[in-house]
């Protein structure tokens, strides 16, 4: 327990404690913004303009944009029921508290689930897409940015396995799942997806979707594998067709794979840093294609090298870290995102201390590397929910309220890369050396553990009961 508490930016919004000049040029901004007839098309939310890319750097409002973020794939199918709504806006609003400033989360529920989105190929439930509408509306209330993802390579949520399902029911032949990437009827099928969610009008803010600059980047699929073409070439082809395709229909916003970071042939050499296999995508081939804006990794040694002790698992993750952002920086020459990382709390020997020292690990690193100048934007930790979610539950699951130290840690690691965002707008040449040090040393160790979500329920078998599937590889 420390004497006292260290103020996040969120402090300070709150308590107004905002320096004039910071206001006047938001003034500024907007007058200058609202006279604009080239850009009246462009709706700017509380957190301002549209993220773009810079070189291996992304901005936001012509300025660096550096974040601390999270992921809540739920959002969506909570939201599609009004009475649960209040859930979507708790974590929201505490994100917002704790200087998150950048969620990810699923545009996509295929099947015949009571809460599908897509209950067949171009058959939409209105009352689940808006209760997308409501996650983008609170995003937007809260000044978050929303990465939103197209479709799942999983079972879970429908994914991939749909896709294909719907194909082989309508009479088309198929062999396998990996059809998905080329058989033109199940391709048709994800194109007509995609296009109704960008061309998506708001029913609560009138915004189309394609122009809502609460929407920060697209995903073309949650975490792709292959197992018919280990190269990545297959997969390649795929990513050309539909990025090509997403920016035919909407050149206003950021796009992403969606990969782990898997290498495949094209450096053979940095195969050598995947965790043991390949999945059929390729980091480097995949991330070259022209509109392909970042890259992403995921990483979970704790499910990759189940078994293997804490320090092993994160000399593995400061290699896998290492590793790309250097391709990243040298190779794609685009920024990067750790787009998922987080620990469970179903390891053996888990403990809150050994999850809040394993983020603070990855929280350092990120802050240290976007500091020395590198390619890296932020991290996006898995996975923020509300309490009374067990069904949602996979182990990873933060509750802040339930979690003080971690919410500490979380809005420690948001503060400084806000810090950092500020010192390299103005080009100040002291960059904030200790920020990386107050992180680790103000943790605190008091909370009770997280409770094990409830095995029973089947939404607990979401993409991350699919981590199942990454302790045994292929």
């Amino acid at each position: 327990m420390h004497s006292e508490t260290r103020p996040t930016m969120s402090t300070y919004i709150k308590s107004g404690r905002l320096s004039w000049s910071a206001i006047f040029l938001a003034f500024v901004l907007y007058i200058s913004f609202s006279g604009c007839t080239c850009e009246a098309r462009v709706h700017k939310g509380k957190g301002g303009g549209v993220v773009r890319t810079k070189g291996t750097s992304f901005v936001l409002d012509g300025s660096p944009f550096l974040f601390n973020g999270f992921n809540a794939f739920w959002m969506m199918n909570v939201a599609s029921d009004p009475s649960e709504r209040y859930k979507v806006t708790q974590v929201l609003q505490d994100a917002a508290d704790a200087g998150l400033s950048v969620c990810r989360t699923w545009a996509f529920e295929d099947g015949t689930d009571g809460k599908a989105l897509q209950i067949s190929p171009g058959v939409y439930d209105e009352r689940v897409f808006q209760g997308l509408d409501f996650v983008v509306a609170q995003a937007r209330k809260y000044g978050l940015k929303l990465i939103l993802s197209f479709v799942n390579n999983y079972k879970d949520f429908g994914g991939r396995p749909q896709y294909v399902e719907w194909a082989r029911s309508s009479g088309v032949q198929l062999k396998s799942d990996d059809d998905f990437y080329t058989n033109p009827v199940v391709k048709g099928y994800y194109k007509n997806h995609v296009e109704r969610v960008i061309t998506r009008v708001n029913t609560i803010t009138k915004i189309p979707y394609k122009d809502d600059n609460t929407i920060m980047a697209w995903e073309l699929i949650n975490e792709p594998r292959c197992q018919l073409d280990y190269s990545g070439r297959m997969v390649n082809a795929w990513v050309q067709e539909m990025a090509t395709f997403v920016k035919s229909l909407d050149k206003h916003h950021l796009l992403e794979i969606g990969m782990e970071g898997f290498y495949g042939d094209t450096m053979p050499e940095r195969k050598q840093i995947n965790p043991g296999y390949q999945v059929g995508t390729d980091f480097i081939s995949n991330n070259l294609i022209r509109e392909i804006d970042f890259t992403t990794i995921h990483a979970y040694p704790d499910q990759w090298f189940s078994g293997q002790t804490e320090n092993s698992q994160m000399a593995f993750m400061e290699r896998w870290m290492s590793s790309h952002y250097d391709d990243s920086r040298n190779v794609l020459k685009k920024p990067l995102v750790i787009a998922e990382f987080g620990k469970s709390s179903k390891d053996s020997d888990y403990n809150i201390n050994i999850r809040n020292s394993y983020m603070n690990a990855v929280y350092r690193n990120i802050y240290m590397e976007a500091r020395s100048g590198g390619t890296v934007g932020g991290g996006l930790v898995w996975q923020l929910m509300a309490d009374g979610m067990g069904s949602y539950g996979d182990g990873y699951e933060i509750i802040l309220s339930e979690s003080p130290s971690t919410d500490r840690l979380i809005s420690q690691q948001s503060h400084a890369m806000i810090t950092l965002s500020q010192s390299l707008r103005t080009g100040a040449q002291n960059v904030p050396v200790n920020q990386a040090r107050e992180i680790e040393s103000d943790q605190g160790t008091g909370d009770r553990p997280l409770v094990a979500p409830d095995p029973q329920h089947g939404h607990a078998n979401h993409a991350h009961t699919r981590k199942g599937s990454r302790n045994a590889g292929p």
